[in-house]
């Protein structure tokens, strides 16, 4: 009987646990077994006291705040309060800038279904649409790449015209001023199908409507600002650069040495109080050519003219680029793109208050101001980039893998080749699905700064293995560079796309986990804000709700990690039963898991986080995965439920499954503590590691199933600009795609042929001509077989050279340093 009770008590205090259930409740349950023990055991009731009454009662007074702050989490407060390092002031200012939505739901480890499921599908309005099909086809058509890269370093002047007169640089800026007031939907879709055609365009396309004057202005600007530029950047009349990187500040905006100075000087022949900067940037897109100029700087104010101290902080001007002392016009050329990008100087340059974006009542408010926008602009401009590269990869890779034939069969019927076209398949799938989700996000209100961190990174890593993947099954055709090379200008691109708006390297390893656990933990963000307090009696009883609530969090991972592990996932919750409620249920599953190991590792590495910035990356790799699974679901539930695109799915959800067991049994491998990591690995992984990635067969069987022209490759590889002009490269390989797929039986006859020695391809006869000869093949099917095998002699073509073409003489022999260290 006493091993009955105890058995009891053990599931009575696991279902609490996992339910994450207040200590009153716990009282009042412990309670109930007591008075229930002492009835069943009679004169053991002693024992009954003991084991349920008396826990009762120490329940019952911890339940009682008052009680739980003398002796519990008053001494706990001020603990936390000496060890706890001061977040810095640019630090607090990235974590207020953002929201939190579906991230927070998997930092829970209890995802609400309703709150992904809810967010609206892939959604543009008739104008929009409109949009894409006409001027962004129409700008894309009037894009030669190879001229704009290797011959002008520059987009062509009617390419630059027609983007201003269509307003291309001026989507994000509302209509009321003169803008196109595209979504954030719209905008991810437009960029996506220009960069399809040349990234350098889509750069400068990108580039004004993402992290820049018109967005900053729209949000902050005064009205006479608003009034004086929007309708002149909407119009193209303006173009506009935005200034924060320097030799010594990147990622570190509080390492910026770019300096203004509140003072007075002359402005247009009249003594004015403004601010006098000194600054020198570098890696500014556009600014080669930019007429406006913003800037951000560390302004101070040594007489307090502003009433601010002296210290002011992080602000942003708008400055015209011809204003007296600025230094503008030279060109980097990253990784020998044609997009402009330059530095820009100034030394004591003069400018009034009323430059100032939002004029001095925002002065100081700069990185906030900058983080607002970020976590907005970050979600549409490079993950639209990384995604539909991804996509026109698997486009051009899958085509060329079906005309080129190699052993007698085409390439992509090769398992070794299939494997890497299958991998474009799966992430064309994901990395589309994550985009347009991130993208609908930003268009219901959120600022999704985590989810956009993580997604900028993971979009531009994937684009940069794709890449090598076309690449490789390209082979030779692919590193010979020429007006007919179709993969090489994105591929010299990639880095570009890795390193700006947040370096891959830091992104990863030191902001998405780590940002992510203070902003979308349930409970850590409040047990800091209320260790910071200055007034220490609110302070606790801040301090004293967010920690009971974080010890029924963790008692609820520990027993659900744990329940969830041994069942395999088999009672984790799914909104839909249904094909695919498998994954909804590993979802739920490995989300658990992440919370209870994000929550551990928070807590006991504290600020030492920023330090383990391994442990860091690991886990912001793993938040992307249960990201990836869900986003794939939720496109899947957005597409109608296409049931040709399970196998697809189901491969993905293999693949991040295994991925995500990987990244954290490497966390709790190389956890600092013994204990927490037998612990974790007892939690998480009581019966080993068990999951598997996609099999070869499933891979084969999704490389092979976009080797001819079908829905389901346009609906993979949607976004991507398709012309079937012949004049232009990817043209030329669909007409060839079209050309092979339609003379596949009369191909298998020829090829039959060919092996049994009946007839031979050589250089001084023509093989087709000896097919009819010898009544193999009709005279219609022998033309098509030649127009299929001219197409494809046009589609593996390489350019050659005269040498005394590629003998560039516009390049001087040696760039002038912006940095004279470097």
């Amino acid at each position: 009987m006493v091993f009955i009770a105890l058995l009891v008590i053990a599931v009575a205090g696991f279902v609490l646990a996992y339910h994450r259930t207040p200590i009153w409740l716990w009282a009042a349950v412990a309670l109930l077994l007591g008075m229930i023990g002492m009835l069943v055991f009679g004169a053991s009731g002693a024992v009954a006291w003991t084991l349920a009454v008396l826990p009762a009662v120490i329940l019952g007074l911890f339940s009682i705040p008052l009680f739980r702050r003398q002796v519990l989490t008053g001494p706990a407060f001020d603990m936390v309060r000496k060890i706890l390092p001061r977040v810095s002031r640019t630090e607090q200012e990235a974590l207020d800038a953002g929201t939190v939505g579906w991230d927070a739901d998997l930092f829970s480890g209890r995802p609400n279904w309703d709150h992904l499921l809810k967010i609206r599908g892939l959604t543009l309005t008739e104008e929009e649409q409109d949009f894409l099909d006409g001027p962004v086809n129409e700008l894309c058509k009037l894009i030669d790449d190879w001229d704009t890269r290797h011959n002008r370093a520059d987009l062509s002047p009617e390419a630059w015209k027609y983007m201003k007169d269509k307003g291309f640089l001026g989507m994000l800026i509302a209509k009321e001023h003169g803008g196109l007031g595209f979504s954030a939907q719209a905008q991810s879709m437009v960029v996506s199908k220009i960069s399809s055609r040349s990234v350098a365009a889509g750069i400068t396309v990108m580039v004004p409507n993402s992290l820049g004057p018109g967005e900053l202005l729209e949000k902050y600007g005064t009205g006479a600002q608003k009034e004086k530029y929007l309708q002149r950047l909407a119009k193209g009349q303006e173009v506009p650069c935005f200034a924060l990187t320097g030799p010594h500040s990147g990622s570190d905006a509080a390492g910026m040495r770019d300096v203004g100075v509140v003072t007075h000087g002359m402005h247009n022949g009249e003594r004015v109080l403004g601010v006098r900067l000194n600054f020198d940037k570098r890696y500014i897109t556009l600014a080669p050519v930019a007429t406006l100029v913003g800037l951000a700087f560390d302004l101070h104010d040594p007489e307090n003219h502003l009433g601010k101290g002296e210290r002011v902080g992080i602000t942003l001007a708008l400055i015209p680029a011809d204003h007296p002392g600025v230094e503008i016009g030279r060109r980097h050329y990253p990784a020998r793109s044609a997009f402009m990008n330059g530095p820009i100087k100034g030394e004591d340059v003069f400018v009034p208050l009323d430059y100032l974006i939002g004029g001095t009542e925002y002065a100081g408010q700069g990185w906030r101001m900058l983080m607002e926008c970020l976590a907005t602009g970050r979600a549409i401009s490079l993950p639209a980039i990384g995604s539909v590269s991804i996509k026109a990869m698997l486009r051009v890779t899958s085509a060329y893998a079906r005309i080129r034939r190699q052993f007698g069969i085409p390439i992509g019927l090769m398992e070794g080749v299939a494997e890497p076209i299958a991998r474009m398949v799966k992430s064309a799938y994901m990395f589309e699905g994550a985009r347009a989700l991130t993208a609908s996000m930003v268009d219901e209100g959120q600022k999704p700064a985590v989810i956009s961190a993580l997604l900028k990174y993971q979009t531009t890593e994937a684009m940069r293995s794709r890449y090598d993947d076309a690449m490789d099954v390209h082979g030779g055709r692919a590193v010979q560079d020429g007006p007919s090379n179709y993969l090489f200008s994105g591929y010299q691109t990639t880095p570009v796309a890795i390193t700006v708006e947040g370096a891959n390297i830091l992104t990863r390893t030191l902001i998405t986990f780590a940002q992510g656990a203070l902003r979308a933990h349930p409970y850590l963000y409040s047990e800091i804000s209320a260790a910071q307090m200055e007034n220490r009696r609110e302070g606790i009883k801040a301090f004293d709700k967010a920690f009971a609530g974080h010890v029924s969090f963790m008692l609820g991972n520990i027993t659900g990690s744990f329940w969830h592990a041994i069942s395999f996932g088999r009672f984790a919750s799914t909104p839909f039963d249904h094909q695919l409620a498998h994954w909804y249920r590993q979802l739920h599953r490995y989300a658990q898991h992440f919370a209870l190991i994000g929550d551990w590792t928070v807590v006991f590495l504290g600020g030492d986080l920023k330090r383990k910035q391994r442990l860091s990356g690991r886990m912001a790799d793993a938040l992307s995965e249960l990201y990836f699974l869900s986003t794939t679901l939720k496109r899947w539930e957005d597409d109608g439920r296409i049931e040709e695109d399970l196998p697809i799915i189901e491969a993905i959800g293999r693949d991040r499954v295994a991925a995500i067991e990987s990244h954290l049994t490497s966390v709790i491998d190389n956890f600092p503590n013994t204990a927490m990591r037998l612990a974790m690995r007892f939690l998480v992984f009581p019966l080993g590691r068990r999951a598997k990635g996609s099999s070869d067969r499933e891979n084969f069987r999704l490389g092979r199933a976009v080797l001819e022209p079908s829905a389901q490759r346009d609906r993979l590889t949607r976004g991507v600009f398709v012309t079937h002009d012949i004049s232009q490269p990817t043209g030329v390989l669909e007409d060839a795609l079209v050309k092979v797929v339609r003379v596949a039986e009369i191909e298998k006859k020829f090829v039959r042929a060919l092996k049994k020695g009946e007839i031979s391809q050589r250089l001084d006869r023509d093989a087709i001509t000896d097919a009819v000869e010898a009544k193999i093949l009709t005279n219609e099917e022998a033309g098509f077989l030649r127009l299929a095998d001219e197409a494809t002699e046009a589609a593996i073509a390489v350019d050659d050279f005269d040498p005394s073409e590629l003998a560039r003489q516009n390049l001087p022999a040696k760039g002038k340093h912006t940095q004279a260290a470097e």
